[in-house]
């Protein structure tokens, strides 16, 4: 068993640290020289700006094991195994598409139920992508024109694209090369996972096919748990095809229900 694997966009936990340092030193200002109504006004609204923190900054992440992949999003947990994980892709955010229900090792399309979940965890600036190929594309053009015998009668640097060459170099931003990153090892996953359990459905179904019809079962000399490798793989495909389960975080509403209210009751003393 492999150990859980989380992302996390990192500019968020900055910010969520910025946020709770801030919070802190204004709550022992306001402590040691604030002695009114508003200073506890103002104390509230801090605990208020870290509970808003923490549900958008701190709590988004994606979670991938070895059965599925759970994404937690500011408010609310999605959990899914990866049987049925149909694609992953990049849109503003990482969204997966999920699919399950049907027949055991059904395609994506043939599942009865199908839903998208966009992860607050994973940022992806398409604008961004854009902007490196056009800048791309107008360092190959220039550098094409400095070549021996060109315009400028200069030499192209080193690592820049030969001469003639279609294909632009796409140097893209560390987040979005991250955020790729991610999504193909997700999508290999699922891959993997969808493949395993279309392999242990037909060797259950091959089994079941040999089986003598109307053969008495024999005496049970088995052991208790049944450690074959098609049954360690059957076991394995099953829990990999956990449905979508989505769920309210009470953490997540505790850290902006409580402070609401608190906020609340001081302003109506």
């Amino acid at each position: 068993m492999e150990k859980p694997l989380t992302f996390r966009s990192p500019i968020a936990v900055v910010v969520w640290i910025v946020v709770l340092l801030f919070v802190v030193g204004n709550w022992v200002d306001l402590a040691v020289q604030g002695r009114d109504h508003l200073s506890a006004v103002a104390a509230a609204v801090l605990l208020l700006g870290a509970g808003v923190a923490y549900v958008t900054a701190q709590r988004p992440r994606i979670i991938a094991d070895d059965a599925g992949v759970t994404v937690c999003n500011p408010l609310r947990d999605h959990r899914i195994g990866w049987a049925g994980v149909a694609e992953i892709d990049l849109v503003d955010l990482l969204r997966v598409h999920c699919a399950w229900g049907g027949p055991p090792g059904a395609a994506p399309a043939d599942r009865d139920h199908h839903k998208t979940i966009s992860a607050w965890a994973i940022h992806y600036s398409r604008r961004r992508q854009l902007a490196a190929e056009v800048k791309a594309r107008r360092t190959s053009r220039r550098s094409a024109v400095g070549l021996p015998g060109g315009l400028g009668g200069r030499s192209l640097p080193y690592g820049s694209a030969p001469y003639g060459s279609s294909a632009p170099r796409t140097d893209h931003t560390s987040a979005e090369a991250d955020a790729e990153r991610i999504v193909r090892l997700l999508q290999d996953r699922a891959t993997a996972a969808r493949a395993e359990a279309v392999w242990a459905g037909s060797t259950a179904e091959g089994a079941a096919d040999t089986a003598p019809a109307g053969a008495a079962p024999a005496a049970d000399t088995t052991p208790a748990a049944d450690t074959t490798p098609a049954a360690t793989t059957t076991v394995a495909a099953s829990g990999r095809a956990e449905p979508l389960t989505s769920t309210w975080s009470r953490r997540a509403l505790a850290a902006l229900l409580i402070p609401a209210l608190i906020l609340l009751i001081v302003v109506l003393l």
